[in-house]
């Protein structure tokens, strides 16, 4: 790659010397992140100067002659592009999930995949929590009612009637970390009763202290006030909530989604909404991000879009780059990394 394609080349290492390990950062992190991390390596460190991701089959020709590489959840490193490198050694994810990488393709050519699990925990659920109450209590359409000048008077029945959060029933469908973080929210802030799906139950001590009841998918989506997903991506949840499933939803019900946005069907929700098959949503993620279905664009009314930004405070996100490229640094000095992902 030229070197003015490059915003800076970290570490002592010569291009080229025999023995020297490189690194490939497909995008801009914060400035100090690389240096700081680096300090005293002798790994060459190339940072590309970009904020939007390369296409797989140019990321795969960059690749060529690096060791490891930091990638974002936009770069897609697929098969091809892992097969065409295999002297990759590390593959680290600025991010949680890890669908943008093909993990059997890594597993099958030894390559060491790492995320950033627990920095961006409760910011997460910060915002999951963030967005029930938005859309219970028609937070944006309140604000927009009142900057238009439509507020003429108090009411005792507005036009802007919501619903309450307290004492009500959260069925999460995935219980990990952000999960578990939303569920503690949720149990001793807002005194609502937990239900969660899940493909392992939580120790008999946490259920008792959140009073949490394990049901199947099937029985959340029934009972529960708010539907929190919290499930990685994978060919078992993609779309696992659809017609059929908002169908079976309360009519009251709100859903809630920071995990990833193929979870759901889109045009499925959105009419879900229209026909009034359930009462809100609160979205953060998006199956073809940017882009939007222009149908959930065209919902006015309790629906709550922001564009994935679950984990953007500047303490979290800066916690997510430090982690990324000290995981890529240990294993190409023949260290463990912290946070291996299982392939």
């Amino acid at each position: 790659m030229p070197l003015h394609q490059l915003e800076r080349r970290v570490g002592v290492g010569r291009q080229g010397a025999s023995g020297t390990k490189r690194l490939f950062v497909t995008q801009r992190l914060f400035e100090d992140t690389v240096p700081a991390a680096f300090a005293g390596s002798s790994v060459q460190v190339d940072i590309r100067d970009a904020d939007e991701p390369l296409r797989p089959v140019e990321l795969s020709a960059h690749l060529a002659g690096y060791h490891g590489v930091v990638c974002q959840l936009t770069d897609r490193l697929d098969g091809s592009v892992l097969e065409a490198n295999p002297q990759l050694e590390v593959v680290s994810n600025v991010a949680v999930g890890v669908d943008n990488i093909d993990l059997a393709a890594a597993a099958r050519l030894q390559i060491t995949v790492t995320n950033t699990p627990d920095v961006l925990t409760e910011t997460t659920a910060d915002l999951a929590i963030a967005l029930m109450l938005a859309v219970a209590r028609r937070v944006p359409e309140a604000d927009s009612f009142l900057r238009r000048g439509s507020w003429s008077a108090w009411k005792l029945s507005p036009s802007l009637m919501g619903t309450d959060l307290y004492g009500k029933t959260l069925g999460l469908f995935g219980m990990g970390r952000i999960g578990n973080a939303v569920a503690r929210r949720a149990v001793h802030g807002f005194g609502m009763h937990l239900l969660y799906a899940s493909r392992s139950p939580l120790p008999s001590e946490q259920e008792r202290a959140l009073g949490a009841t394990r049901v199947d998918l099937d029985e959340l989506l029934g009972a529960a006030d708010v539907v929190s997903l919290h499930a990685p991506l994978t060919r078992e949840t993609r779309h696992v909530l659809g017609a059929a499933e908002f169908a079976a939803m309360k009519p009251s019900a709100i859903l809630i989604n920071t995990a990833r946005g193929a979870l759901v069907d889109e045009s499925a929700l959105a009419e879900a909404l229209a026909g009034g098959q359930i009462w809100g949503a609160g979205l953060d993620v998006f199956e073809r991000e940017p882009e939007v279905s222009p149908r959930l664009l065209a919902v006015a009314e309790r629906l709550v879009l922001t564009p994935h930004v679950g984990s953007a405070t500047l303490d979290t996100r800066r916690r997510m780059a430090d982690v990324a490229v000290r995981d890529a640094r240990a294993v190409l000095e023949g260290r463990p990394p912290a946070h291996p992902v299982s392939t």
